[in-house]
């Protein structure tokens, strides 16, 4: 798993990710909440966001991501359940795709270097590659 899934795991997929310090892994009581809704949700999503980026109050919730954050990004991710893992693909392709703003500013903080993006559309232009041998042959 990349850091760039490690990251959007945690920084808004799994948004309520709590680390528990006596396990070696995260908490999984969050792994089914629909991503899909909560990142359409503009309220949510951008107090997470400002939580994250320490422009705004964080929940108890956003406080126990923005202290694990660092420990999922250094691990790459390897204390993630697959559910985990799956949501933050799910998270990547709709901030980078839908929302590049708060893409741009949590990269600038998290992924200076650029890598969790340049990772996220190299497999975007396989799968469309992918698709699009597919296509010809049928």
């Amino acid at each position: 798993m990349s850091i760039i899934h490690c990251f959007l795991l945690v920084v808004i997929s799994q948004i309520f990710l709590v680390y528990k310090a006596e396990s070696q892994g995260y908490d999984t009581k969050y792994d089914d909440i629909d991503l899909e809704e909560l990142l359409k949700n503009d309220r949510l999503r951008h107090n997470y966001v400002n939580c994250l980026m320490g422009e705004g109050p964080c929940t108890p919730d956003g406080q126990e991501l923005k202290v694990a954050l660092p420990d999922a990004i250094q691990s790459e991710c390897s204390k993630c359940s697959e559910k985990q893992k799956s949501g933050a693909e799910t998270v990547t392709h709709f901030l980078i795709d839908n929302k590049p703003d708060e893409w741009q500013k949590l990269a600038d903080k998290y992924d200076q270097d650029g890598d969790y993006k340049a990772k996220y559309l190299k497999e975007k232009e396989k799968l469309i590659t992918n698709k699009g041998t597919n296509d010809e042959e049928e």
